[in-house]
C-alpha cells in the first residue's frame, strides 16, 4: 500500500512492544471506546432534532475548532506538511468518512442491530489486512481474543437481531443490499484505516492531525448531507438538541479520533480493533443507564467477553 509521491518499501517488521506501550495504548483505546459507546444514546436523542448527516457536519467544526485551538495553543504547525496530504487524505476517508458518511446511509434500509452486527467484523479484515501488510501474524492470543469479541458482538446483538426476524420475516431480502453493501463498506474501510495509518504514518502532531482528519474525511458527508437533507432552522433546535451536538463534537469526534489514532500508534492494528468492540457494549449499557431502556444477562456477558478479547489480543 503506498501513497502519492512516496517509494514503495517492503512492510516492516513488527516491532515488540513493551509493558508500558501496551497499557497506554489500552488507555487510549478505552478512552475512544467508552467515547464512541455513550455516542449512542446521545444519538437517540439527537434524533429528533438533526438529521444523521447534517449533525456530523456540525459536530465536526465544533471538533476540528477545538484540535486547532489546542494545537495553536501548543505551538503545533497547523499545517500539514507538503509531502504528507496524498496519505493525509487516504487515511482519513477510510478512517471518518467510513462511521461519518456510510455507516449512517447504510441505516436507510438496515435496523441499528443489522447494521452493528456487519459493522464489526472489521477485526476479522484488519487481522487479514495486516499480516501481509504489517507483518502482524494472526497469533493463537489475538484469534483467540478475536473469538471473544465477536462472540460478545454476536450475544450483544442477537436479541435486536432476532426481533428483526420475527418481524419482517426476511431481514436480509434484496431490498436490504444497498444497506448491507454500504455497511460492509464501513467495516472494510475503517479496518483498512487502522492498517494503513500504521504502514504509512503522518509526519503531524497528534492535534492537527486528528484535526485535518475530520476535516477531509467529512467534506463527503457534508455533500451527503447537502444532496439528501432538508435544509434545518437553527432557531427550531432544542437546548437538549445542542448539548447533544456538543457532545458529538468535543467528546465523539475531537477526543475519540484523538484518542484512537494514538492507541494505533501503541497497538498492533488487528488488538486495536479488537478493542474497538468495546464502543457497541458500552452503548447498549448506556442507553440502559440514561434512557432506561432494558438491560438483560447477556449485555453483561458480552462486556465481559469484549474485554477479554481485548486483553487476550494485547498478549499476541
Amino acid at each position: 500500500m503506498t501513497t502519492v509521491g512516496q517509494p514503495v518499501r517492503e512492510p516492516a517488521a513488527p516491532v515488540p512492544l513493551g509493558t508500558a506501550a501496551k497499557l497506554g495504548g489500552l488507555g487510549f483505546l478505552m478512552v475512544a471506546a467508552l467515547a464512541w459507546g455513550l455516542n449512542w444514546p446521545v444519538l437517540k436523542f439527537l434524533m429528533g432534532d438533526w438529521p444523521p448527516f447534517t449533525f456530523r457536519v456540525i459536530g465536526a467544526i465544533g471538533a476540528v475548532a477545538l484540535l486547532l485551538l489546542v494545537a495553536w495553543r501548543q505551538g503545533d504547525p497547523l499545517a500539514p506538511p507538503a509531502g504528507q496530504w496524498g496519505r493525509l487524505s487516504v487515511a482519513a476517508v477510510l478512517n471518518v468518512t467510513s462511521w461519518g458518511g456510510m455507516a449512517p446511509l447504510a441505516l436507510m434500509w438496515l435496523g441499528a442491530a443489522e447494521a452493528a452486527i456487519i459493522a464489526y467484523t472489521m477485526p476479522v479484515w484488519a487481522m487479514l489486512m495486516a499480516w501481509p501488510v504489517l507483518g502482524e501474524r494472526p497469533t493463537a492470543p489475538r484469534l483467540l481474543g478475536l473469538v471473544c469479541g465477536l462472540s460478545g458482538m454476536a450475544l450483544l446483538m442477537a436479541g435486536p437481531a432476532l426481533a428483526a426476524v420475527s418481524a419482517e420475516g426476511a431481514p436480509w431480502s434484496d431490498t436490504k443490499l444497498p444497506g448491507l453493501a454500504a455497511i460492509l463498506v464501513t467495516a472494510l474501510m475503517f479496518a483498512g484505516g487502522a492498517v494503513f495509518t500504521k504502514r504509512c504514518p503522518i509526519e503531524m502532531p497528534p492535534m492537527p492531525l486528528a484535526a485535518w482528519q475530520i476535516v477531509i474525511g467529512m467534506i463527503p458527508v457534508a455533500v451527503m448531507a447537502w444532496a439528501l437533507e432538508p435544509r434545518i432552522a437553527l432557531g427550531d433546535i432544542t437546548a437538549l438538541g445542542w448539548g447533544c451536538i456538543i457532545y458529538v463534537g468535543l467528546i465523539a469526534q475531537a477526543v475519540a479520533y484523538l484518542a484512537w489514532f494514538r492507541a494505533l500508534k501503541r497497538l498492533p492494528a488487528s488488538t486495536a480493533t479488537i478493542g474497538a468492540l468495546l464502543a457497541p457494549v458500552v452503548g447498549v449499557l448506556g442507553s440502559g443507564l440514561i434512557l432506561g431502556e432494558p438491560l438483560e444477562w447477556r449485555h453483561a456477558v458480552a462486556l465481559v467477553l469484549v474485554l477479554a478479547g481485548m486483553l487476550l489480543a494485547t498478549r499476541g
